[in-house]
This record gives structure tokens, C-alpha cells and sequence, in this order.
């Protein structure tokens, strides 16, 4: 049924951060690391939340023209200077900062994520359509493996999602119409964006994408074609 009804679609683009890689816990991880190298105490799962919280109103300002264009690389190293403060983390160098900022392109894909991407490339074009930048979304494929076809996101068009013209731009740069390419995310709310430019959606759960406690999207709402568990139930779906 899936293979008839979606017969059309010729490539598959992702949402990143949450869906194909495990922020969180990588982020974590990292910061854990360098609490320890420093005789510091931190809470890195509370660190690693408080930076990603900052991630959307960041990207907000430069929708607002607030602020100019500016890279997820750059939002993310004013983030992480507020929250180095709000968590009372001192004594780093500007090149220990500086490392830590890039510990988001060193993020560890999801258990499923790249034997799930190898398969689906099978039949599929598939790139990332993330928030992230060029040099971010290449060393995160060369760190996790994720066997990218291209790469295609924000700073193509200068707009962060959701804006309309990233989920377009998928359609545009790949010379397809937007109902041949499926837009695939943890995130109902990048699926009905990209739902509203015309292209179909895929929605994988991540159940632990925030942590135990956390609050993910874990159910399906009209804005979604496809519901799957993983990339593995997805590609079953997708007759491949």
C-alpha cells in the first residue's frame, strides 16, 4: 500500500538533531567529559537542555530580523556563553569553549539511524534538511557515518525552519515538485510545515530524544502521511 500510494516520491529529507542524532545524550557526554578534566561539578543532562532551549528563540531573532543571518555554529556559541554563566562554569580557555561549541558536530546517530538511512538511500535520494550549517551537517555525517547523498538545510536560503522556503528549497535545488519529496522528523511541528509547502511527511518517534523524563512528540496528528517507530519500520513502509 505505502509503495503504491507514495509512488511518486524520489527523495527523502531528514530533520537532524532529535531524529537522526541523539543530541542529549551526546551533548552530555561531552560536557561530563570536560567537567571532569577540570575538577568541575555540573549537572551536563540539565547543561546540555539549557542549550538546546536557547536553539529556537536564537533562530527566532534572526527570523525577526532582530539580528542578521547567522549561523547555527554562531547561535550556538552566544548560547553557550550564557549558559557557561547561568550554570557558573568559569575558568575555560576560548579554545576549550570553542571545542565544546563544535561537541554538536561530533553527535552520535540513533541505534537504527545509518543501517536505516543505507537502506532507504537504496531507492531514495536522501539528505539532511536541517537548521544546522554546511560545515556542521558535514562533520556530523563524517562522525556518525550518515551516508548523505547531499546536503541541503538553512544556510542555503538564509531561513532557519520553519520557514516556507527551506521546506521548498528541498523541492527546488533536487528539481523535483514538493509531493515528491517526504519530509522525515521527530517533530510534528517541522512536519506541518512542510506539510503546508506540499510535501509529504514521515513521522519517527524518539521517545528518548529529552531524556527520561522528557516530553517528545510520540503520536501522529493530520499532518502526517507516515508513522513509523524507527528508519528500520520506516523503510518497511516505504517497500524497501
Amino acid at each position: 500500500m505505502a509503495q503504491r500510494q507514495f509512488g511518486s516520491v524520489k527523495a527523502l529529507v531528514f530533520d537532524v538533531f532529535g531524529t537522526v542524532v541523539d543530541w542529549r545524550s551526546s551533548i552530555a557526554a561531552e560536557v561530563q567529559q570536560l567537567a571532569a578534566r577540570k575538577g568541575l561539578t555540573v549537572d551536563a543532562a540539565k547543561f546540555a537542555d539549557a542549550w538546546r532551549a536557547g536553539y529556537a528563540p536564537a533562530m527566532n531573532r534572526v527570523r525577526r530580523g532582530e539580528m542578521p543571518w547567522t549561523k547555527l555554529d554562531r547561535l550556538h556559541r552566544l548560547i553557550l556563553d550564557r549558559v557557561l554563566s547561568d550554570f557558573a562554569v568559569t575558568g575555560l580557555s576560548d579554545s576549550e569553549k570553542d571545542r565544546l561549541n563544535r561537541a554538536w558536530h561530533r553527535l552520535n546517530p540513533w541505534p537504527d539511524s545509518v543501517s536505516g538511512l543505507t537502506r532507504l538511500k537504496k531507492h531514495f535520494i536522501i539528505a539532511p534538511l536541517s537548521n544546522g550549517n554546511i560545515s556542521l551537517m558535514t562533520d556530523l555525517a563524517l562522525h556518525a557515518g550518515l551516508p548523505w547523498d547531499c546536503i541541503l538545510g538553512a544556510e542555503l536560503l538564509r531561513h532557519y525552519k520553519p520557514d516556507r522556503e527551506v521546506y521548498q528549497s528541498a523541492a527546488d535545488l533536487l528539481d523535483l515538485q514538493p509531493a515528491d519529496v517526504m519530509m522525515v522528523a521527530a517533530h510534528l511541528g517541522d512536519l506541518r510545515a512542510a506539510k503546508g509547502v506540499g510535501l509529504r511527511t514521515a513521522f519517527v518517534t524518539r521517545p528518548l530524544e529529552f531524556g527520561p523524563g522528557g516530553k517528545p512528540d510520540l503520536k501522529a496528528d493530520d499532518s502526517v502521511d507516515v508513522s513509523a517507530r524507527d528508519f528500520a519500520d520506516l523503510a518497511g513502509q516505504l517497500a524497501v
